[in-house]
């Protein structure tokens, strides 16, 4: 039983799309309309909040978003709003949003989402909409927003009067009104932006006001484009819904960063940090086969594997009866050489198809050692197959080799051509195990000596054997990389390796030869191997996957005995330092951050597609904190609130002003992206660090931030006389025009006088 079957398996979450809505949005039934009743409307980049401000929630909640949707049997376009465009998967994949960042760039969105609005919410027009507005609006609003605000609600819906104000104030307004303080900090994490505002004496100090262009959709966003470089070839395509749904479950700010991302990706703490994401898809089951059909394709498959064998060992038997008779006629041919002039010697290669005696020296070598390679795996197959009795059974029925043909009949020819094989064959079988032998002897040879050297010199004896284990280790790993990277068609050695083979195609093809047909092992005209250099370019132009394979495994094989002699007589060389573990999953640093904690199995559908959340989910959040990691050049939340509490209102870093210290007993955060969890605990780290010791600090956040600013707006209309004040009329904007504004303190300020 394996390790990894003992682990226990990690729990699955599986991360749906949005489903479809099944009803139409419904429409509010207030009772008797009454025109008096201010409406609030929290118009967010998100969603729409809109609702009566004496009521505790708002009466409709829904996303900012529209479709118009052209139906061609009717010939008509319908337009889809908020959780209406939930309603068909086609309206849903068009919806779009009146907003570009947090600027409304699409007026006519919003002219609909109003009227829609204002329609759900009951209100009965006459000549228009009567009830009193109050509607937010973002921190330093450009004035051509505002204009066009005016000129919607003024205009097209004809409203008595409007009060604009900021969503964080109103949010800090409803939270902090009855307290009593009036001194604070707002730091509002919205959709689109991070908004940091200072409070004093109730009044926001707007010109110290600090914006980081980072928002809960930039965050989805990442992450989305993070999952996407982590798992390039994720078999699925996940909507933004479901990227949504994993930075609102699963992310969550780091107390320190920095030290929870050095330990993040060790087996122990993944086991705890790691989420297994999993995406619906449909499983292809396969036909359960019974027993009587899996035996008998178990034994097709045995006896074509037999078969396979059979004629592969047939094919080396005829190469090697070649290959020997090649040997055999080229040393005569050198033989015949020895003592000759060189011209002589010159004009009888080239006569023999090569170019001079370096090609020739060159051909015989490599045919020699081929050879000898093939007679010894002939000699170890033989061996397996125990056939001496027969090997001196057939050596006494070569009786026809001798005879001439002419007296011979037909099939005697035939028969006689079938023992010169067998012949061939008997005497490569004795050559090889001769060969094999000799090789045994040398390695007893061998192994006595090395067994000298290591009990008279042991550390020097360790030292040899651990650096020619690290040279074969390397070697191995190095083939491994290029066999990878050949597989990759735009990696760098493949396009190497194209301009090559081009190259080659470009060159004219040499003269035939006058001798037998070359190979890859005895070709004269291959200098290959004068220089070590070449097995690169070889590799390069050509791969052999077979030989590939067989060639990892020598060198394995050759690894291990080395890894054995080590653990044996090395104290120091331990079951950490063989080359299984450094394959081991558990000590791949890419694969836990790839596949979790777990072995990884690519056959399996389910594996194929699941994602592995880990570093991302404390690597997002701390954008708020780091936005260069997200890429953009401005400073962090902690930054900006140390500048703000630290430089500001009458305050030095080493003693801060009351004003200040009120200010740090208060700090709010608003918005819906600050619910991501230990956030507001990492605000306290954070003020901990950079103010003196032992100063109190207060870091709040309401169980809904979401709704806080409607609920502000609700409780701001309740202040008749503040509402007075920040209200604009229908008359007033018909007098002094689309610029006016009304400064009140839950609003924004005039640009300049």
């Amino acid at each position: 039983m394996s390790r990894d079957s003992s682990l226990p398996l990690l729990k699955i979450y599986t991360v749906e799309d949005l489903p479809l809505n099944t009803d139409p949005e419904p429409f509010i039934d207030v009772g008797e309309y009454d025109i008096n009743r201010p409406i609030a409307i929290d118009f967010g980049s998100y969603n729409v909040r809109a609702g009566y401000t004496d009521l505790s929630d708002p009466n409709l909640v829904f996303p900012t978003r529209l479709t118009r949707h052209r139906d061609r049997k009717v010939a008509k376009t319908f337009t889809f709003i908020g959780n209406n465009t939930r309603l068909d998967q086609t309206v849903r994949s068009q919806s779009k949003t009146p907003f570009d960042g947090s600027i409304i760039t699409n007026w006519d969105y919003v002219e609909d989402i109003m009227e829609y609005t204002f329609h759900h919410l009951g209100v009965k027009p006459n000549n228009g909409v009567q009830n009193p507005l109050i509607i937010n609006e973002r921190l330093a609003c450009l004035q051509s927003q505002r204009q066009n605000w005016y000129q919607i609600l003024f205009e097209t819906f004809n409203l008595p009067k409007v009060a604009f104000g900021i969503d964080s104030l109103f949010s800090f307004y409803y939270n902090t009104q009855a307290s009593n303080k009036s001194n604070g900090v707002v730091i509002n994490c919205s959709h689109e932006e991070t908004d940091i505002i200072p409070i004093v004496e109730s009044q926001p100090i707007l010109g110290e006001c600090k914006r980081i262009n980072w928002g809960g959709r930039h965050s989805v966003e990442f992450l989305s484009d993070i999952l996407t470089l982590k798992y390039p070839y994720f078999p699925s395509k996940l909507s933004s819904f479901q990227y949504e749904y994993m930075y609102h479950n699963f992310c969550y700010t780091s107390s320190n960063y920095s030290k929870e991302l050095e330990n993040l990706l060790s087996l122990d703490v993944l086991e705890d940090k790691n989420i297994v994401i999993e995406v619906p898809f449909t499983e292809i089951l396969q036909p359960k086969k019974s027993e009587e059909e899996l035996k008998r394709q178990a034994e097709k498959r045995k006896e074509t594997g037999k078969r396979l064998q059979e004629q592969a060992k047939q094919r080396r038997m005829e190469r090697l009866v070649q290959k020997t008779e090649e040997y055999e006629y080229f040393s005569h041919v050198r033989e015949q050489l020895i003592g000759q002039p060189k011209k002589t010697v010159l004009s009888v290669l080239q006569n023999a198809g090569f170019d001079d005696e370096a090609d020739f020296k060159k051909y015989m070598y490599n045919l020699e050692k081929s050879l000898k390679r093939a007679q010894l795996l002939e000699a170890d197959e033989h061996d397996d197959n125990n056939n001496d009795g027969d090997d001196d059974n057939n050596q006494n029925k070569f009786d026809l080799i001798d005879i001439p043909d002419s007296e011979l009949t037909e099939d005697q020819i035939k028969e006689k051509r079938k023992q010169r094989f067998l012949k061939a064959s008997y005497d490569a079988r004795q050559k090889a195990k001769e060969e094999k032998a000799r090789i045994a002897k040398l390695e007893e040879e061998a192994r006595i000596k090395d067994q000298e050297w290591r009990e008279t010199n042991l550390n020097s004896w360790i030292k040899d054997k651990r650096n020619k284990l690290n040279a074969l280790i390397k070697k191995r790993k190095d083939k491994l990389k290029l066999r990878d990277e050949m597989k990759d068609r735009k990696s760098q050695v493949a396009q190497k390796r194209m301009q090559n083979l081009a190259n080659l195609a470009e060159d004219s093809p040499r003269s035939k030869r006058n001798r037998h047909q070359a190979s890859i092992d005895n070709d004269p005209n291959d200098t290959f191997g004068a220089n070590d250099e070449d097995w690169d370019v070889y590799n390069d132009i050509t791969q052999n996957p077979e030989a590939f394979d067989e060639l990892l495994e020598e060198e394995y094989k050759e690894i291990v005995e080395l890894e054995g002699k080590l653990l044996e007589y090395d104290p120091n060389f331990t079951e950490e330092d063989t080359l299984d573990a450094q394959y081991d999953w558990r000590n791949s640093v890419y694969h836990l951050f790839l596949r979790g904690p777990r072995p990884h199995d690519s056959e399996d559908p389910h594996q194929q597609h699941q994602m592995h959340l880990n570093v991302e989910r404390i690597r997002v959040p701390e954008i708020l904190f780091e936005p260069t990691i997200g890429g953009q050049d401005q400073a962090g939340i902690a930054e900006l609130c140390e500048t703000m509490v630290t430089k500001k209102f009458g305050s030095k870093p080493s003693q801060l002003s009351e004003t200040a210290l009120q200010m740090c007993k208060n700090v709010w955060l608003t918005g819906g992206n600050s619910q991501i969890p230990n956030l507001r605990q990492r605000i306290v780290n954070e003020f901990t660090s950079f103010l003196p010791s032992g100063t109190p600090i207060g870091v709040y956040i309401s169980k809904n931030p979401s709704l806080d600013s409607w609920r502000g707006m609700s409780k701001f209309a309740q202040d008749e006389k503040l509402l007075n004040e920040a209200m604009i009329t229908r008359k007033e904007y018909e007098e002094y025009g689309p610029d006016y504004i009304k400064e009140h303190k839950l609003g924004n300020c005039k640009y300049f006088e």
